[in-house]
């Protein structure tokens, strides 16, 4: 596969005063045009609203820093208004119309990622607007809009055209939004900081895993997610998606090196990743990383609700499923050199604490 694998940053498309929105591109990373999918990141500044769109991709949000507030509304419901703050995950399936707001000091910003096989662009989100100097309704004339709202012409020219901002606006500190309900978040978002731990290894690392049990509405986006947390100087088994999903990996804190093997034992990339950087990993293609002594942080997606991971290395890899005399045969070596490798690993199981 002559594809560039190398980790990209996201590069601004619009924003002004309430923040910006950047986006990484398939030009760049090629893997999300062949991948069919979308990666974007929101910044809001404090009082940044981002207009209520929908969008032409299902997706996950995933709370990256700061605390704010959304606003949901799936296909014929109400509107949620929920609290968000670092940590959270966000299932949105296609046709959710979502706002987003800060309100505090600090910058919220949120990832999304997500599917474009339904897409306008393959490997690109486009966001329709409702309001703003781009939104939908700026392209109807006055007649079918006030024909739609059953309102004059005046009125109709006022709400069209009064919002001149595109897509990111800031408000003023004396406007009110809609306060957050606790009980909106039920079913709507999972705080990754928070879940039960999937793994928790000591001085290696843990996961919390995303999928149809803790948070149902993934199985209407169609795809998984992780966030894992790999302690300084530790290391993450070698591995590969055995259901033939990608792996799409955001690094959302610390930095270290990176290794995938793809076809034919070939090395494809080779790379330290850090804080900020997106790439993916091809279908069946194996990917290990080791933490700098920083330790290193990372959010995922995986193109299946329910992903299945087959490792290489450690107490629950594949080699020890496989009998001696096929291992013996498979490397060509005696029974002391086999014996040697069956019995090494058996206690660590997908992240290896740093050696002593």
């Amino acid at each position: 596969m002559e594809i560039d694998l190398s980790p990209k940053l996201a590069e601004k498309v619009y924003g002004g005063d309430g923040g910006t929105y950047s986006a990484w591109s398939p030009t760049d990373l090629p893997m999300l045009r062949h991948g069919n999918i979308g990666a974007a990141k929101l910044a809001l500044d404090k009082n940044g609203f981002a207009l209520p769109r929908y969008s032409d991709s299902a997706k996950v949000a995933y709370v990256l820093q700061g605390n704010g507030t959304a606003g949901i509304v799936l296909p014929e419901s109400e509107e949620k208004v929920i609290a968000i703050k670092k940590g959270d995950a966000i299932a949105l399936p296609f046709g959710v119309v979502t706002w987003w707001y800060n309100n505090d000091d600090t910058q919220l910003q949120i990832l999304f990622l997500g599917d474009t096989s339904k897409a306008h662009k393959p490997g690109h989100f486009t966001d329709f607007f409702l309001t703003g100097s781009n939104g939908i309704f700026t392209g109807f004339s006055t007649e079918f809009v006030g024909r739609a709202w059953d309102l004059d012409e005046e009125t109709v020219k006022t709400l069209v055209t009064k919002q001149s901002g595109k897509g990111i606006v800031k408000l003023a500190d004396s406007f009110k939004m809609p306060e957050p309900k606790k009980e909106h978040r039920d079913g709507m978002a999972l705080n990754c900081e928070e879940a039960p731990l999937d793994v928790d290894i000591k001085n290696g690392g843990r996961v919390v895993v995303l999928n149809t049990n803790n948070l149902p509405l993934v199985g209407e986006v169609g795809f998984g997610a992780d966030l894992v947390k790999l302690d300084g100087g530790a290391m993450c088994s070698p591995g590969f998606s055995c259901d033939s999903a990608l792996q799409v990996t955001y690094i959302v804190r610390g930095s270290g090196h990176c290794q995938v093997v793809g076809v034919d034992g070939n090395k494809v990339l080779e790379t330290t990743v850090k804080a900020g950087n997106l790439f993916i990993v091809p279908r069946f293609f194996v990917v290990s990383k080791i933490s700098n002594p920083e330790g290193m942080e990372w959010f995922s997606i995986v193109t299946t609700p329910n992903p299945i991971f087959t490792h290489l290395a450690g107490r629950t890899s594949v080699w020890k499923a496989l009998s001696p005399q096929v291992l013996e045969a498979s490397f060509n070596v005696t029974p002391d050199i086999e014996k040697q490798f069956r019995t090494k690993r058996t206690s660590d199981a997908i992240f290896f604490p740093p050696p002593n």
